[in-house]
């Protein structure tokens, strides 16, 4: 695969709702998602838009992580329900393509699960990526892995000293999530990461993150009061900012689409200010405030996910 012939070192951290499916296979059609960039999906349920974007990233030769036993979603109750044969066996396809790296969430039973795992899938312990953001479950890890460290294992900062293997990856929330959608007009512009400046000098492989998005999982979306749109830039020193766009009109959930309006329109004017580089995912939305076209709040989520991974991979492939 081409993708060997780099040097994986971003590796963003998506659920499987349909928007973040989208923008990852969006990404893949336009060839725009760097060799640098290796998304792992947990999946949340099983379903057409996750076999489409498995398929979409390995028709385009992109390597990217599933992760197998998600904590989140209906995904592990869907693929083990009567009738649901045909879909189980199209994944267990794609996840045994050579594209696809298989992850693991570290839990209290890991070591039955990857033993079991290992037996049916006949997958090494070398070849899996691990998720150990549970402190209760490092000594754990040391047992299950201590003579096979994983392929990659994606850990806080906080447990840089407790992990032993080489193939690190720095994990961490950088977004910082506010509980209503007009409170991030009280901080409409605020750092978001320096992950990419210092990760190899602090002894780790690559950086990993949830993006705009949060590590907070909700089940279902709700009418929000307020539209905001979030967007990553870089600053001068090379650090990533965030920038939020709100809405005005935020004493009701009516009119979604005049409050998205408001919100894109304050975007054009500040890339045109900023000179901020128009990626796909920016380039949507410009194209739908000149049109006067309201795309939908999950859209809007998924355009803000494009133009941060397309702009660190851009970012990535001008330094390495």
């Amino acid at each position: 695969m081409s993708v060997m012939g780099g040097k994986i070192m971003y590796f963003p951290y998506v659920r499987g709702r349909q928007y973040e499916l989208l923008a990852l296979r969006e990404l893949a059609e336009k060839k725009v998602l760097s060799q640098y960039v290796l998304p792992i999906i947990e999946p949340v349920k099983l379903s057409s838009t996750l076999f489409k974007t498995m398929a979409e990233l390995i028709r385009g030769d992109k390597q990217f992580g599933i992760v197998c036993n998600p904590a989140v979603g209906s995904f592990s109750n869907d693929i083990n329900v009567a009738g649901q044969d045909d879909n189980r066996t199209n994944f267990i396809e794609l996840l045994n393509n050579p594209c696809v790296i298989k992850a693991h969430i570290m839990k209290p039973n890991s070591d039955k699960i990857v033993s079991l795992w290992e037996k049916e899938m006949g997958t090494e312990k070398k070849d899996w990526l691990v998720i150990n953001n549970n402190r209760d479950c490092l000594n754990k890890y040391q047992d299950v892995f201590a003579t096979d460290n994983p392929q990659y294992v994606l850990i806080p900062d906080e447990f840089r000293r407790k992990v032993r293997s080489g193939n690190k990856i720095l994990f961490e929330d950088r977004f910082e999530k506010c509980d209503r959608n007009s409170d991030y007009r009280n901080n409409e512009d605020e750092f978001f990461s320096e992950d990419h400046l210092f990760y190899d000098r602090e002894g780790f492989l690559g950086f990993a993150d949830y993006s705009i998005v949060g590590k907070a999982y909700l089940e279902a979306g709700f009418a929000p009061y307020a539209v905001a749109i979030h967007i990553i830039y870089f600053d001068k020193d090379e650090t990533l900012r965030i920038h939020h766009f709100v809405s005005k009109s935020n004493n009701d959930i009516q009119n979604p689409a005049k409050k998205f309006y408001e919100a894109v329109a304050q975007l054009v004017d500040w890339v045109e200010e900023k000179n901020i580089p128009q990626t796909v995912g920016l380039k949507y939305f410009l194209d739908h405030y000149k049109e006067q076209t309201y795309p939908g709040l999950g859209s809007v989520k998924k355009f803000s996910l494009m133009h941060h991974l397309e702009l660190v991979g851009d970012y990535l492939n001008k330094v390495k």
